[in-house]
């Protein structure tokens, strides 16, 4: 089996995922997954389609990502560590599909506007 390559995205995070069968380690920029995100939330979420599909000791993943805040990166992993499942064995997606993982959350931020505290926010209204 060669490296197989995935991209998630969410907000500004963008994860690049290489798996690969071999020991089985999760590093991201360099770093184990433990220490890169070191909160018990979002290391299940990370492990989430693994757990689903029961690949968690199968496979050597490597993955870089940038940008945006911790949230959005560990939801861009998982985005794409469920793409690349698929790709290894198409029953994975009978299971992940459902969970809503193989879905990109499209949502952003909306932009300030000008004569505006912050997005929606107004001014306060004086009437007199």
């Amino acid at each position: 089996m060669e490296k197989i390559h995935a991209i998630g995205r969410r907000k500004k995070s963008v994860a690049r995922l290489f798996i690969s069968k071999g020991k089985s380690e999760i590093n991201i920029n360099s770093k184990s997954f433990k220490e890169y995100f070191p909160t018990a939330v979002s290391q299940t979420k990370l492990l989430q389609p693994l757990n689903l599909t029961n690949n968690l000791n199968q496979y050597s993943i490597s993955i870089n990502v940038v940008g945006g805040g911790v949230n959005g990166q560990v939801e861009a992993i998982r985005l794409a560590l469920a793409r690349a499942l698929c790709i290894l064995n198409e029953e994975n997606r009978k299971i992940l599909k459902p969970e809503g993982l193989l879905t990109r959350d499209s949502r952003n931020v909306e932009r300030k506007k000008y004569g505006r505290k912050k997005a929606r926010k107004k001014f306060q209204f004086s009437k007199r």
